[in-house]
C-alpha cells in the first residue's frame, strides 16, 4: 500500500512526494524501496503488487523500475485502506483464486528483517490451513493513540493467538488502560490472509464496499479492469480496513513478533529510530550548531544551509524551500491541524 500522504511528516512529506518516496533513514533507498527489498525474501518479485494513487505513477516507475506496469494499481481517488485492499484482493484472485496475501504499508521501518521474514512465513502457513485474518502484533511501549490495539486471546499455535477485541486508535485514557493491562499488542498494519478470506470478510462486514467491487467481478484481470475502477473506486466509502473489517470479524488472529518495527508515522518515531549525536539530536540533510539543545530533530532540504539553535529541547525543526516548521515534539499530533490551517489560510501549494 503506497498511496498515503504522510501529513504527520509535513512539511518534508508533501502531496507531490509523500514520505514513502523519501530516503528518511539515509540509506540511499526510500521507504518504498526498502519495503520492496524486504518482501523479496518471502514473495517473488513478479508477485509484488503496488497499490498507489494515480498521482504517484511516475514516482513508482522511477523508484521501482523492475515492477511491471500491470502490477501497479493506480487509484483514481484516495479512499483509505479498505478499498485499496479490496481492489488488490480482487485483482490477485482473478490471477490466482487460491492466492495468499501479505499486505504491508510502504512507509514502515523494520530493523530485524529476518524476524519479519520468519513471521510472514509462519503466517502464510497458518492462513493456508485456516479461514483466518491474521495481523502482526507488536508489544506496546507507550500509550500511543495513533495505532490500533489488539487484545490477545487464547493461543492456537506457539506464536499465534485468537483476538479478543480489536480497537482502532483509542483516546489517550483508553490507551493508558491498554498499556497497563499487559493484554494488548499494537496492530502493525501488516496483514496476512488468503484472497478468499478477506473478500469473504468484506462481503459480510462491509457489504456497501464489497458490492462496489462485486459489480465488476468479471472485469478483474482483463483490459476492462482500469475502466471499471475509474468508475467504481471514487464511489467507495473512505474507510480503513481496521474499521471496515478487523474490528468486526470473528476470525481475527494475531501473531506476536518483535521485528524492530516502527510505522515511522511521526517525527518522534524518526527520532527514536535514527542515530543521535551526543546531545540526543538527529540531523538530516543539514549542518547544525546547537547550544543547550537536546532530543530534537532537524530536517533541512538545502544541504548548504547551516542551522544555529540555542535552547530547544524536544523539538522538530523541518525546513523546506517554502515552509519552515518549528514545533514541540509533544505537539506533533497537531501537525495535521497545522496542515489544514495552512491550506485554508494560504493555498494548497504548501501542502
Amino acid at each position: 500500500m503506497c498511496g498515503g500522504v504522510g501529513s504527520r511528516f509535513w512539511p518534508s512529506s508533501r502531496q507531490a512526494k509523500p514520505k514513502q518516496f523519501i530516503d528518511f533513514m539515509g540509506t540511499g533507498r526510500s521507504l518504498l524501496q526498502m519495503t520492496f527489498d524486504r518482501v523479496l525474501d518471502v514473495v517473488p518479485a513478479e508477485n509484488v503488487i503496488i497499490v498507489t494513487n494515480g498521482d504517484y505513477a511516475d514516482l513508482i516507475r522511477e523508484q521501482l523500475p523492475q515492477v511491471s506496469p500491470e502490477h501497479i494499481l493506480l487509484e483514481p481517488a484516495r479512499r483509505n485502506t479498505a478499498p485499496c485492499i479490496a481492489w488488490a484482493a480482487h485483482h490477485i484472485a482473478a490471477i490466482c483464486p487460491d492466492a495468499l496475501m501479505v499486505v504491508t504499508p510502504a512507509d514502515h521501518l523494520i530493523l530485524r528483517e529476518s524476524e519479519f521474514h520468519k513471521a510472514v512465513c509462519r503466517g502464510f502457513d497458518f492462513v493456508e490451513h485456516n479461514d483466518a485474518l491474521l495481523t502482526l502484533g507488536i508489544e506496546p511501549s507507550r500509550p500511543e493513540t495513533g495505532y490500533g490495539y489488539i487484545q490477545v486471546g487464547a493461543p492456537v499455535t506457539e506464536h499465534i493467538c485468537k483476538v479478543k477485541t480489536f480497537t482502532e486508535k483509542p483516546n489517550i485514557e483508553l490507551a493508558k488502560v491498554f498499556l497497563a493491562s499487559g493484554d494488548f499488542k499494537w496492530n502493525s498494519g501488516v496483514f496476512i490472509w488468503s484472497a478468499k478470506a478477506v473478500l469473504k470478510g468484506l462481503a459480510e462486514h462491509a457489504p456497501e464496499l464489497a458490492s462496489r467491487f462485486e459489480a465488476g467481478k468479471g472485469d478483474f484481470g482483463t483490459e476492462r479492469e482500469a475502466a471499471f475502477i475509474a468508475d467504481a473506486f471514487p464511489a467507495c466509502p473512505a474507510i480503513s480496513i481496521d474499521y471496515a473489517l478487523m474490528e468486526k470479524a470473528s476470525n481475527v488472529y494475531v501473531e506476536s513478533v518483535d521485528p524492530g518495527w516502527s510505522d515511522l508515522g511521526t517525527w518522534s518515531a524518526l527520532l527514536e529510530n535514527s542515530p543521535r549525536n551526543s546531545k540526543g539530536n538527529v540531523t538530516q540533510g543539514c549542518q547544525v550548531l546547537s547550544y543547550e539543545t537536546t532530543g530534537s530533530v532537524f530536517s533541512v532540504t538545502n544541504p548548504r544551509k547551516v542551522v544555529v539553535v540555542d535552547g530547544l529541547n524536544d523539538y522538530v525543526v523541518a525546513d523546506t524551500d517554502d515552509v519552515l516548521l518549528i514545533c514541540p515534539l509533544a505537539h506533533e499530533q497537531q501537525i495535521k491541524q497545522y496542515v489544514n490551517d495552512v491550506k485554508s489560510k494560504f493555498n494548497e501549494s504548501y501542502i
